[in-house]
Formats: structure tokens, C-alpha cells, sequence
């Protein structure tokens, strides 16, 4: 039977580690609610920063529906031919209208320490804005609507990851689940 988790957590929190974890030793194939929105921007030549993708989402939601990441999404899940898929990244209780009603899908929450997240942030420089953030910035991008949705979530979670630990305790804690869902 065909697995499929759903990564939700606050920004830094370890979802990507955990995706990549997934990809590279179980084979899984990873699809990220923000890979579109980060597409819509690379082809507007618009920056790819946390404002944007925000601001691109809040837009596109006002337009189409809450559910237009997830509707997309679940079309791509439904076609594709992996044991295990991992949808990283998800932000609110409507995206999971579709998955919830797919066979073998589970939330699970993934947190972590502010600080920590913050220091993480920093270091990887994934958006463009990341680099040069302050702490106080950081918690500022926590009051957004993504954010305060993401935390809305770990209620609803099937299972939640407390990623304060090494990478190995994070392994551990991600294989468990796999091997007792």
C-alpha cells in the first residue's frame, strides 16, 4: 500500500531534513506545497523570499480557492507510482481536505526550539531574505497567516516529531514511524 505523509511544521523546523532523509534512504519522492509558488516567482522574475511566497499564496488562495496548492497536488500524488510520498510543507487545515480522504496519508508535526530554528535559518539561506534576518525578524514571520495556520495543525497531527535532538534521535524518531505508522 502506497504511504503518504504530510511534513507541517513552523519554518526551520526540519521538515526538508526529514524529506531529504526520506528521499535518499527510502526512496521517496517528495513534493513541496511551495515548489509552485517558488516557480510562479523564478518566471516573474520576482524575489524568491518569504514575503513574496506569502504574499503569492495569500493571492492565489483569494482567487482559487484555499485548496488550489493542495488540489494540484493531490492529482500529482494520485499518479505517481511510489511506495512513499512526502508532501512537505503544508500550512492549513483546508489543504488537507484531499489527502485526508486518500488511503495511507498521515500528518505528522515536526517541531523545534525558536532558537535553534533561527540559527538554522540563518545557516541555509534557502530564501533570499534568510541570511541577513534578525531574531527579531524571525519571530515577525511567525505572525504571518502561514504561520499561525502551521500551529493550528499539530492538534490535528497523526503523529509529532520533537526534532530538539541530534540528526540521529531525528532518524530514529522518522524510521519509527514508517515502521509502526
Amino acid at each position: 500500500m502506497k504511504k503518504i505523509i504530510g511534513l507541517v511544521g513552523e519554518i526551520a523546523s526540519g521538515k526538508g531534513t526529514v524529506s531529504k532523509y526520506l528521499q535518499e534512504k527510502h526512496n521517496a519522492k517528495v513534493y513541496r506545497f511551495s515548489d509552485v509558488l517558488r516557480e510562479i516567482l523564478s518566471v516573474l522574475y520576482l524575489d524568491c523570499d518569504r514575503k513574496n511566497l506569502s504574499e503569492l499564496s495569500l493571492c492565489l488562495r483569494e482567487t482559487f480557492g484555499e485548496d488550489i496548492l493542495s488540489n494540484a497536488l493531490v492529482r500529482k500524488v494520485l499518479n505517481d507510482e511510489h511506495d512513499l510520498i512526502i508532501l512537505d510543507g503544508v500550512r492549513r487545515k483546508e489543504e488537507l481536505k484531499f489527502f485526508d480522504e486518500i488511503e495511507g496519508f498521515q500528518l505528522v508535526y515536526v517541531e523545534c526550539d525558536i532558537k535553534d530554528r533561527y540559527k538554522r535559518i540563518i545557516e541555509r539561506g534557502e530564501n533570499m531574505d534568510d541570511k541577513n534576518k534578525t531574531f527579531e525578524d524571525f519571530k515577525k514571520d511567525h505572525e504571518r497567516d502561514a504561520e499561525i495556520r502551521i500551529r493550528e495543525l499539530k492538534e490535528r497531527a497523526d503523529k509529532v516529531i520533537d526534532n530538539d535532538g541530534s540528526l540521529e534521535e531525528l532518524y530514529d524518531k522518522v524510521d519509527k514511524i514508517l515502521t509502526n505508522g
